[in-house]
């Protein structure tokens, strides 16, 4: 056995499964998780010394890449002055001055410790700020692991309180409504039955959770006409996509305001740390100043802030976007190259820092289209990349992520290794 096999097989002894995050354990493609111990740019170090070109960054938040010494440098500094107090510092209020700074729809924030605290209270919130109970979530999007979220659609157009988990009450469930993504139909026949209930809408407005799948213009434009009408609160889900596609996120590429945004991942520089935050009129409402509570000790950690200031400073430099961009772009249309060169059925897109591929012929657009791809074969891709040192997420349902580190030639290298494993698997 490799160190990566022994230490998966002693972590079971003690970890359900053992890993502390289901996706890790390599559930859906087979094999053995690589355990990594050390990460510097581009790459990380498994527990064998193996090195990888690593697409996945933490899930996202690496949009640096791992160890940029000007974020180690933040992180040092402030655990040298103190880990944690549970009370105000100067540095959250300058993060908290900053992000609503670049994204004009946010007038106030709140930091939190995880992104499935910030959509939970943000949910909350929408809730407490119209009275109402009824929520609308879109088939394939993840919102992080609250009861209320944990509801699977079925085959029609919509599902009422159906859990995904054990351990989630229907009744909480019931008050989740599930429509198709990019379903502007189901959306407009679901308002106009009973929008007066809806509290709020929460979308990924890039889905990365069924791989990457993009909301429509159309679809995009009748959530914030629809909500606007009925008195209803649009969230957006930005936890991944948040300064990952762009400086101002989805929401600026789309042009809109969304009421409240959920913020995580690049926001806390790969430190535990997220955010949400909206309109001053429904911020009002969040304790101390309103009767919606929420609270956590870790709030607002001076060593979480500290990486995410550095992080948000640096990408705001002139042309970091556009670069990232080139870098990305150019991954994806060498992959299409490669596929059409080896007769491999296969799409990709991206969008700043972020991309997903799919075994399909077309760019899916819901969570149906991505089931329809070929999932076998985009196991044997990944392991191909994997046992020749590109790491992959390890999941067709996952999007990937280019960070700032990838030079051209990590880019070539992945290309050349694509090149070999289509030929595999052809």
């Amino acid at each position: 056995m490799n160190q990566n096999q022994q230490l998966f097989a002693a972590a079971q002894k003690h970890i359900p499964g053992g890993v502390n995050s289901p996706v890790r354990a390599f559930g859906s493609v087979g094999g053995t998780p690589r355990f990594f111990k050390k990460g510097l740019g581009a790459y990380v170090w498994d527990a064998d010394d193996q090195r990888y070109i690593d697409y996945v960054g933490s899930w996202g938040p690496l949009i640096l890449g791992h160890t940029h010494p000007d974020v180690l440098e933040a992180v040092i500094n402030a655990a040298k002055n103190g880990m944690s107090f549970g009370a105000p510092t100067a540095a959250e209020v300058e993060l908290a001055d900053l992000i609503c700074k670049m994204l004009p729809s946010i007038e106030q924030v709140r930091l939190v410790s995880s992104g499935t605290e910030a959509t939970m209270s943000a949910i909350r919130l929408a809730r407490g700020f119209t009275g109402r109970d009824k929520l609308v979530k879109f088939e394939g999007c993840y919102h992080g692991h609250a009861d209320s979220l944990l509801v699977k659609a079925g085959s029609g157009l919509l599902t009422f309180g159906n859990p995904s988990s054990a351990g989630v009450p229907a009744s909480v469930a019931a008050d989740t409504l599930v429509l198709p993504y990019n379903d502007v139909a189901a959306l407009e026949a679901l308002f106009a039955e009973i929008g007066e209930q809806i509290a709020a809408i929460i979308v990924e407005p890039i889905a990365g959770n069924m791989n990457m799948v993009q909301a429509s213009a159309e679809f995009v434009q009748a959530m914030r006409k629809l909500t606007e009408n009925y008195g209803s609160v649009l969230i957006y889900d930005e936890v991944m996509t948040g300064f990952r596609v762009g400086l101002q996120c989805t929401q600026g590429l789309h042009g809109i305001k969304p009421d409240l945004t959920c913020l995580g991942k690049v926001v806390g520089g790969g430190m535990p740390l997220a955010a949400f935050g909206g309109r001053n009129d429904i911020m009002a409402k969040l304790a101390p100043l309103g009767p919606v509570y929420q609270a956590g000790t870790l709030s607002g950690n001076p060593v979480a802030v500290a990486a995410g200031l550095a992080t948000l400073k640096l990408i705001s430099e002139y042309g970091f976007f556009n670069q990232l961009s080139i870098q990305t772009k150019k991954l994806c249309d060498g992959l299409i190259q490669i596929a059409k060169e080896t007769n491999t059925i296969f799409s990709t897109q991206s969008v700043g820092g972020m991309f997903g591929f799919y075994f399909s012929k077309n760019i899916p657009q819901s969570f149906a289209d991505v089931m329809n791809s070929d999932r076998t074969k985009f196991n044997s891709f990944f392991h191909g990349m994997l046992n020749k040192g590109i790491y992959l997420a390890p999941s067709a349902f996952e999007a990937g992520f280019v960070s700032a580190a990838h030079s051209d030639q990590d880019i070539i290298d992945t290309l050349e290794v694509a090149r070999l494993v289509f030929l595999e698997i052809s």
